[in-house]
């Protein structure tokens, strides 16, 4: 029988609350240098969009998402709905969170290790650019939506309102790169699309893979500098 008296609880605490973090898409503040007082790194981790209409179809007729948690953006929530996600040959994620409000196009957002799950070659892609990517189908308690498209690994990005913006000196579609400082791994990730708008909060949204591969629950200071031109382009 293994022993638990030399066990920190604290430290067991500590772990606990990361993973609860990191299935509820949790966010982390560190000290930053853009100018700021803080910034706002969230671990987006998997979930779906809908439509009004698929809403409808996989949880009855008249249904709307009912809010559970507010993210860090104003008016937008975790849903209490979940759905399962079904790729090829069964393999299936049993349980993906809906964000609200609802959109034009339904899309399902995942990582790389995600997809890798689904049997899905899921390309990285801007939220939103769905056009040519994978399907999948989506059971609900009421009904079942097959997508021909929306499965994608939603691409780095920083949202910013417009003093943020001039302060950094980039505008909306530029890029930006993001320094993340810890005593286990300090690394920095290119190609963080910036969207800015003069009603968003000054948040960086990166998936579980990218934060577990920085350790941003050990991060002691964030940096956003501004990039030139995308790397990814580049190599086309």
């Amino acid at each position: 029988m293994m022993s638990t008296s030399g066990v920190d609880r604290s430290a067991i605490e500590q772990i606990v609350r990361q993973i609860v973090l990191r299935q509820a898409g949790g966010s982390t503040t560190i000290p930053t240098s853009t100018g700021s007082s803080e910034l706002v790194v969230s671990i987006s981790a998997r979930h779906c969009h809908l439509t009004d209409e698929h809403v409808e179809t996989l949880f009855g007729p008249g249904h709307t998402l009912t809010p559970k948690k507010d993210l860090y953006q104003d008016g937008f929530y975790a849903a209490e709905e979940t759905v399962m996600v079904v790729g090829p040959r069964k393999r299936m994620l049993p349980s993906m969170r809906i964000l609200g409000p609802t959109r034009p196009r339904s899309q399902v957002e995942v990582a790389f290790t995600d997809a890798i799950s689904l049997g899905i070659k899921a390309p990285v892609k801007h939220s939103g650019e769905i056009d040519g990517t994978p399907g999948c189908v989506l059971v609900g308690p009421r009904g079942v939506v097959e997508l021909n498209e929306g499965v994608i690994r939603a691409a780095r990005h920083v949202h910013m309102n417009l003093r943020d913006c001039d302060r950094c000196g980039v505008s909306n579609g530029d890029y930006m790169k993001l320094r993340i400082e810890s005593p286990a791994c300090t690394m920095v990730m290119e190609d963080l699309l910036v969207r800015a708008d003069d009603a968003i909060k000054l948040e960086v949204h990166i998936d579980t893979d990218e934060g577990n591969a920085c350790y941003l629950d050990g991060a002691t200071k964030v940096e956003l500098l501004k990039q030139e031109s995308c790397s990814c382009e580049k190599s086309h």
